[in-house]
């Protein structure tokens, strides 16, 4: 690939920037540079100095137009909005850089603004699929249960509902920060993957003893046949070996935590196969978390402790990010309305 070294130099500043200063992790970084790459891409490696206005529509035409490596297909608005609005963080800062204060302004980097209409498409949130605490138990009881492995995804699913934990923190959580005996997860961001950072505890959601006893066997399982200690991982990854002959011998439990959450998308979606249930996401079970909160909590501070346990710094971001109705709730209640309204005395009577 050809490489333009000022471009280079400038990049390495900027992702320098975006990690220091602005507080990225390399995740988002690798998307600002995929972005930067594409514009360098279309623009055959110009230098950055010397951009023009009419690179940046040239540029959204292609995109817009451009089909995803992977899938083949058109690529989305989200893809083209996020990647429109890298650029134009970048050209914003590349403005106030010494050595380009006189050839770009802020101005021009608004040329790299999305489309209203794609933005509002972009931003339009996507339906989830959320299972109910029926569908998540029919899920548990159709997992096997034969092997260590077995054992290990079927409590991974069942600490899923019982915590809420996101998919990156349970990947890494570790025995000593479980304990059985106060029904608590210390989500410690020293060494749980946590989202932002943030440590904070999380008791148990009030989900059924069924799915705790399920983990607590799990822990003691781990303790009592494979001597795990407290430093050990409460999902250890899956780990191959061959013997002297060079075969591959049966899979068993590791010593170490999952890399990614990737492994655990995989449990997730064959449970849901296995027990012919839509595809519900890890993510999905903190969504049912939010609405069975919507339905027990009585007081204010009963849902500011249900909002807490989520790792939530405030209900409304409970209430605005995970208190969607599901559908078939939405019908009821307005169904339920409308009737009222026909009534004597109602509305419309």
């Amino acid at each position: 690939m050809k490489v333009n070294a000022a471009n280079e130099r400038l990049k390495h500043r900027y992702f320098g920037y975006l990690r220091e200063a602005r507080q990225l992790g390399e995740h988002s970084i690798d998307q600002v540079a995929k972005a930067l790459d594409r514009f360098e891409e279309h623009t055959n490696r110009r230098n950055f100095g010397a951009f023009r206005t009419e690179q940046a529509a040239s540029f959204k035409r292609q995109l817009a137009k451009q089909n995803a490596a992977r899938s083949g297909e058109r690529l989305s608005k989200a893809t083209v909005s996020s990647t429109l609005h890298a650029l134009r963080d970048f050209f914003l800062w590349l403005s106030e850089q010494k050595g380009f204060r006189n050839r770009l302004s802020r101005t021009d980097a608004d040329y790299f603004k999305p489309l209203r209409s794609d933005e509002a498409v972009a931003r339009a949130p996507r339906r989830m699929l959320v299972p109910t605490l029926d569908q998540i138990r029919t899920m548990v009881a159709t997992m096997p249960d034969a092997t260590a492995l077995d054992r290990r995804n079927r409590a991974l699913v069942a600490f899923t509902i019982v915590t809420g934990a996101r998919d990156q923190a349970t990947a890494s959580v570790r025995l000593k920060h479980l304990d059985m005996e106060d029904r608590q997860l210390f989500q410690d961001a020293r060494q749980v993957r946590t989202k932002f950072s943030k440590t904070f505890p999380t008791w148990f959601f009030p989900v059924g003893d069924d799915f705790v006893s399920i983990v607590s066997d799990w822990v003691s399982e781990l303790v009592r046949d494979h001597g795990f200690g407290p430093d050990a991982p409460l999902f250890p990854k899956t780990e191959s070996s061959f013997s002297v002959n060079g075969d591959v011998q049966e899979l068993r439990l590791g010593s170490e935590c999952w890399a990614n959450a990737a492994p655990i998308r995989k449990v997730f979606k064959e449970a849901c196969r296995t027990a012919q249930l839509p595809d519900f996401k890890p993510h999905s079970f903190r969504h049912t978390l939010a609405r069975l909160g919507a339905e027990v909590c009585k007081t204010p501070a009963e849902y500011k402790a249900w909002s807490q346990n989520l790792g939530h710094e405030g209900v409304l971001v409970t209430l605005t990010s995970y208190g969607t109705l599901p559908d078939y709730m939405q019908r009821e209640l307005i169904n339920g309305m409308a009737t009222r309204s026909h009534e004597p005395g109602g509305a419309m009577s």
